[in-house]
């Protein structure tokens, strides 16, 4: 089955060499997808994996025409060149973590994959990324947009944005001081 041009949303976060890594994974976006739109970077606190360090999370989007399960199987095998083992599980940190949340308007099982992403929903390190810099865009299978999404959700979870470079350019920057905490 072709795809056809598809917009494809993917979550990345890294707990180990996070720099580095999330460098990384841009560069091989780029490379093998072309143009990128790119959320701010957010250092979060780990969820489900204890003593590691505070996770770096982003959101990323671009149109390609790659079937899921080939995208997924790309995905891994940068994952894997990391040095993520598949045997660790998922409550071990991670160089890299690469999760496809969408693909275009597809919903359920595709490929092994399961479209959307539930932690669309229910994690702010993907959420607030994705209301940020993809607000206007709707989830498939609710029908509203990022944003709206994003100005409902309950959820605690520590998440700041912080200044990160890529390429000599800053993709991201801290939020001025406020005293909005409800997110933070």
């Amino acid at each position: 089955m072709t795809a056809g041009r598809r917009r494809v949303l993917l979550g990345i976060g890294s707990n180990l060499q996070r720099e580095y890594h999330i460098a990384l994974a841009l560069d091989a976006l780029a490379h093998t997808y072309g143009e990128l739109d790119i959320s701010r970077v957010f250092e979060s606190e780990p969820v489900g994996v204890e003593g590691a360090n505070n996770f770096y999370n982003l959101v990323v989007g671009f149109y390609s025409d790659i079937e899921v399960g080939a995208l997924s199987q790309w995905a891994k095998q940068l994952e894997v060149a990391t040095g993520r083992r598949p045997e660790d599980g998922r409550a071990a940190p991670k160089h890299l973590d690469i999760d496809l949340l969408c693909v275009g308007d597809l919903r359920g099982v595709v490929s092994g994959i399961t479209l959307p992403r539930d932690e669309i929903l229910t994690s702010a390190f993907v959420l607030r990324p994705l209301a940020e810099s993809f607000g206007s865009e709707l989830h498939p299978v609710s029908g509203l947009s990022y944003a709206e999404l994003w100005r409902s959700f309950q959820a605690a979870q520590q998440l700041w944005p912080i200044h990160f470079d890529w390429k000599g350019i800053a993709i991201s920057r801290p939020d001025a001081p406020s005293t909005d905490k409800r997110h933070s």
